[in-house]
């Protein structure tokens, strides 16, 4: 069987390694910008064998473990990007924070392949038992230790009609049926190569006609619809604090600010986050220079605040030459915006994951809606924050859009900043709301309530676009009933398949 002959080559040392470190690399490769989908699958579906004929729970946990480092060192190694903004001081940690990265959040899948050993017998059993853990453990990854949801398993389809499949099952469900679809290819395997390319073909195909399926209507395009600017300034990260380049990467943004426009003044200017170097204060020169550049227009920009001792990542608006409302970012960035443990990383030398030396930020109250007048109200998130389905879903009323700000200078140039967008349009098209997105160094974008980029500036580019917001759609079904009922329906089959194998049957 075919099956047979890949569970001889894992038990050979480190050939089962490599063929571990392997399958996770492949399923990795589906994510942005590689977005090679079948690769993707054939990965996973080869971790689904390998992990079902694993002789004892550890050896399923360690295969779990080793498919999850090759699959986070995929999509997770832009990480080392930050460690090179200054490299002389913080180069070195670079290859280990993609190891711990990488290593540590393959924890989660080794808990999966624990969990799929123990919860069947059959390797069929054991393989939907692991497609199942796996999207468990991808939802406990979002979650535990404030969560970190980056390329997600269902991911993969960002670049294909199946998206859409997020308007119905969110991204959690996504990723559970892309792995169910795994598994049901090496189930398939398992009865002979053709029947395996046959569910290969499936398994490829029927998403997508889904997808198709579920894409909204078209809407037209109202003539009124909100004029908004994006103003991207393109600041290198190493630059962006430096006091003597400041001026003129400020004085940069106020010009593609005031430049006329050819539909006319915008309703609403944004600018990305931490776009000025200063501290917010109603008393600072420079709130009244990007007033008179705004020239009447709400301006919405990225500062850094002080409220007594504690410091916040925020989003302001001003208009009329005032600050008429503030965001502050709530969910912060472990390592980067404060220190999990308290002072525990510096004691033990770790000093450079501090942005703040040893500070950080304080966290906002959580999310709540803009009021921006013609614009419409706008449910603010602060980089980070679009990449987490449940923050969206946690708005306190439906808003008119999502308004990203973010800095992904930070992210290198080859895979960070497309994730990122690509998981910012994620969030479009579960919850069928428009997003406007301004990035720092790029890819800023308008995207629609399918998740499509309608204009962008690319990424190292400065410059402006003045683009009308497309209108959302009605709420989703996984707007209205978000990820409790895929997580009920995935804790039910492993608790009738548990039930099952208690009765020797399964």
């Amino acid at each position: 069987m075919a099956e047979a002959a890949i569970a001889r080559r894992v038990s050979r040392g480190w050939t089962g390694i490599g063929a571990c470190l392997g399958a996770g690399a492949m399923a990795g490769l589906g994510q942005v910008p590689f977005s090679l989908v079948a690769v993707s699958l054939a990965g996973l579906a080869a971790a689904c064998l390998l992990v079902c004929r694993a002789p004892s729970w550890r050896g399923a946990a360690l295969a779990g473990w080793l498919i999850g480092t090759g699959h986070f060192a995929i999509t997770l190694h832009w990480i080392v990007q930050p460690f090179f903004i200054d490299i002389a001081r913080h180069g070195w940690m670079a290859p280990f924070a993609l190891l711990l990265c990488a290593g540590g959040f393959a924890l989660f899948w080794a808990a999966a392949g624990a969990l799929a050993h123990v919860t069947a017998r059959s390797p069929a059993a054991r393989a939907l038992a692991f497609a199942t853990a796996i999207a468990l453990a991808e939802l406990a990854r979002s979650h535990v230790l404030t969560g970190f949801p980056w390329a997600l398993v269902g991911y993969v389809w960002t670049e294909t009609p199946a998206a859409q499949i997020a308007s119905l099952a969110g991204s959690f469900g996504l990723t559970w049926i892309t792995l169910l679809l795994a598994a049901a290819i090496a189930i398939a395997v398992m009865r002979g190569w053709i029947a395996g390319a046959l569910a290969f073909a499936g398994a490829l195909t029927l998403p997508l006609g889904l997808g198709l399926a579920l894409r909204p209507p078209p809407a037209p395009l109202p003539a009124d619809a909100p004029l908004i600017r994006l103003v991207q300034p393109n600041v290198p990260q190493a630059e962006k604090w430096d006091p003597s380049k400041a001026p003129g990467h400020f004085d940069r943004m106020l010009r593609l600010t005031s430049a006329p426009g050819a539909d006319g003044p915008p309703d609403l200017i944004v600018w990305p986050e931490t776009a000025v170097t200063w501290r917010l204060d109603p008393a600072e020169p420079g709130l009244a220079r990007m007033a008179d550049a705004a020239d009447g227009t709400p301006l919405a920009f990225g500062v850094e605040r002080t409220d007594g001792w504690r410091f916040f990542n925020s989003l302001a608006v001003i208009s009329d030459g005032r600050i008429a409302d503030v965001y502050d970012k709530h969910h912060l960035v472990p390592f980067g915006e404060f220190i999990p443990l308290g002072g525990l990383p510096r004691l033990i030398g770790l000093r450079g994951y501090d942005a703040l030396d040893g500070f950080g930020f304080s966290a906002g109250p959580g999310p709540r809606l803009l009021d921006l007048g013609r614009a419409g109200t706008a449910l603010p998130l602060i980089c980070y924050e679009a990449i987490f389905p449940q923050d969206v879903a946690a708005a306190p009323a439906r808003p008119d859009w999502l308004l990203q700000i973010t800095n992904d200078a930070w992210f290198g140039t080859f895979s960070g900043p497309y994730m990122h967008l690509a998981q910012a349009r994620m969030r479009s098209i579960e919850q069928g709301l428009p997003m406007v997105r301004v990035a720092n160094t790029g890819v800023s974008a308008l995207i629609d309530v399918e998740g499509r980029v309608l204009a962008a500036l690319p990424l190292g580019e400065a410059g402006r676009i003045d683009a009308r917001l497309p209108p959302p759609r009605p709420p989703t079904i996984y707007a209205r009933t978000g990820d409790l009922p895929w997580l009920a329906a995935m804790i039910a089959l492993l608790a009738v398949m548990v039930a099952l194998r208690w009765r020797r049957r399964l």
